[in-house]
């Protein structure tokens, strides 16, 4: 990594919410039918696990869904992964969605850490929690294209959105109206909505940190 994790905390940069929107945009393009394939098949799996006797899927409380929960944070990775062999001008096929399980132990400490921490943060007056929340969304393609471990990641994203903490959160904003645009269409919307989010996401990331110069470490690590 040509970048240490201090010079990405330090440094200072511009949030350009319409320029995500459009390189985004043109990511899903590239890809559409399988980022929507994906999505189809993340819904279905999903679904499925959701259904399992609890605790492994929910209860009539919606309580349970352990194997949502592990199954979770790789499965979300994949969207970034494919979004940023795109970025680079690659041509990724399916089976790189499913990369995100070779780095599944930091993805789901991102998760357990990360929710824990932003859940204790709104029990304290809701304030912490909100500013984890946005403060923690680029944790993931962190670890995912930078290969930082799971506390490094939510730290440098920290402090690295900390710098433009309410531009990121209008950026928040936006793209939850976007997903709920998506959801006014009987849901359908959403199979495009939801990945193009990501794709924005790792527009964000490409403009603001850098990506690696290849993808054969994303790939193979």
């Amino acid at each position: 990594m040509s970048q240490s994790t201090q010079d990405l905390a330090n440094r200072e940069y511009t949030v350009k919410i319409e320029q995500y929107f459009s390189r985004g945009w043109e990511l899903f393009k590239q890809y559409a039918l399988p980022f929507v394939g994906y999505m189809l098949l993340v819904t279905l799996i999903t679904s499925v696990a959701s259904r399992l006797p609890y605790p492994l899927g929910f209860n009539e409380d919606n309580r349970g869904g352990i194997v949502n929960f592990l199954l979770s944070p790789p499965l979300t990775a994949g969207y970034y992964i494919v979004g940023f062999l795109l970025a680079k001008g690659r041509t990724p096929v399916f089976g790189d969605f499913f990369k995100g399980f070779n780095k599944y132990l930091q993805l789901l400490l991102v998760n357990i850490v990360g929710s824990l921490l932003i859940m204790i943060g709104l029990l304290l007056l809701v304030i912490p929690g909100l500013y984890l929340l946005v403060a923690y969304c680029l944790a993931i393609p962190f670890v995912v294209e930078k290969h930082l471990d799971f506390w490094t990641a939510l730290e440098t994203s920290r402090k690295l959105v900390t710098k433009k903490w309410f531009s990121f959160l209008g950026l928040g904003v936006l793209l939850v109206l976007l997903n709920f645009a998506g959801a006014l269409f009987l849901g359908i919307g959403l199979l495009v909505t939801i990945p193009l989010t990501f794709c924005i996401v790792v527009a964000t990331f490409e403009d603001i940190v850098g990506l690696n110069g290849t993808s054969a470490e994303l790939l193979d690590t």
